[in-house]
């Protein structure tokens, strides 16, 4: 979706801020849990004075799973989100925070355009709810530092927690969302500044020139 015309109409979407990502079973390691739970917080705190609404998801999953299993610590919300006001809760058992939920229809009944997400992790939940946020013509704006990876090794191969997030957070930037640190999107929300975004073509050919100096 474009930008919209006019001051966004947002609403912040807290993914999945679980006690499993801090040094849990499924522990946050690039960037820090610590610090970007932190700014999950004060994004929070911000959006509540700006008046922008607050939706809280928390996923859900078996009492035998080893990750965010129902009734176990690892699968509550974290203390620093469960004590934060919000405005709407969801669970959720997929990785989209629209699949199976009410979050676009709550979301356009209080005429939201754009929602800006925090929380984890940035190459699964995050990804897939910008991406069906986007198919669904809301405009994304994605905090950087608010979230964070872990690392993974299968038959595909082995990647980094930091390698995943950097390359999660460019091809976001290049289509998907604006991409940026919390404290940038809270001098939106007081300036009325709009985040910079861009596009696959304009991020191919600045990759092109680097590559060619």
């Amino acid at each position: 979706m474009s930008p919209p015309a006019t001051q966004p109409r947002r609403a912040l979407v807290v993914v999945d801020v679980q006690n499993d990502y801090d040094g849990g079973n499924l522990a946050i390691q690039h960037p820090p849990f610590a610090e970007t739970v932190a700014n999950v917080a004060r994004a929070m705190d911000a959006a509540a004075a700006a008046g922008i609404k607050i939706v809280v998801v928390k996923q859900m999953a078996p009492e035998t799973s080893p990750i965010f299993a129902k009734g176990s610590h690892g699968g509550e919300l974290h203390a620093e989100i469960a004590g934060r006001g919000r405005d709407h809760y969801v669970e959720k058992a997929l990785p989209s925070a629209f699949t199976g939920t009410d979050l676009e229809d709550w979301l356009r009944a209080n005429a939201v355009d754009t929602i800006a997400v925090v929380g984890y992790m940035t190459h699964n939940c995050d990804l897939s709810t910008i991406i069906h946020a986007v198919h669904m013509g809301f405009a994304v704006e994605f905090l950087s530092d608010a979230s964070g990876s872990v690392p993974y090794a299968n038959s595909a191969g082995y990647a980094s927690a930091e390698d995943i997030h950097r390359v999660m957070s460019v091809v976001l930037q290049s289509r998907f969302a604006a991409v940026l640190k919390t404290a940038e999107w809270i001098d939106c929300l007081k300036t009325g500044k709009l985040p910079e975004r861009d596009t696959i073509y304009a991020s191919n050919q600045r990759a092109l020139k680097r590559n060619a100096a």
